[in-house]
């Protein structure tokens, strides 16, 4: 199963948000990550969706969404094509200085920001394309991971 990140435009009425997300309940497909935000138009807003799934579920997913009466434009966008971003707060357990040390090194490896280090924990934040934040999360699931949090993702076509 791959994931797949969609750009969804969508008129900003109430309601909007809970029929695109029934939808994918009804039709039994689970939604990944789902960000909403607003547009330069105050009328629009913007959805990023990111669903698992083979090719056929992705096709007939856009189909089902493309015809709801709100979705004004719906794409599938490529990492590669696409602007995508996602952001992660990473909480490990740091009591030793080896363990701070390899989890700095770590964090300059892959352009992350430690926020917040106490006697200890370390927090460290990361803004990347998904893939890049997955596999930062399997590099550190090798220290203590006390809690993390992702936002999902932020895409716009290139």
């Amino acid at each position: 199963m791959k994931k797949y990140i969609l750009s969804v435009l969508v008129k900003n009425n109430s309601g909007v948000l809970a029929r695109v997300s029934s939808l994918f309940g009804r039709r039994g497909y689970n939604i990944d990550s789902l960000t909403v935000s607003a547009t330069t138009d105050p009328k629009i807003s913007r959805m990023s969706i990111v669903v698992t799934g083979d090719a056929p579920i992705l096709e007939q997913i856009i189909k089902q969404v493309s015809k709801l009466e709100e979705v004004l434009w719906i794409e599938h966008l490529q990492e590669h094509d696409s602007y995508c971003r996602e952001l992660v707060f990473v909480k490990l357990l740091a009591e030793t200085g080896d363990v701070r040390d390899a989890i700095r090194q770590l964090s300059e490896l892959y352009g992350a920001r430690i926020v917040e280090s106490t006697g200890s924990a370390i927090i460290v934040e990361l803004t990347e394309v998904p893939s890049r934040i997955d596999a930062f999360l399997d590099v550190v699931s090798n220290f203590e991971v006390l809690e993390m949090c992702r936002s999902g993702v932020t895409a716009i076509l290139k």
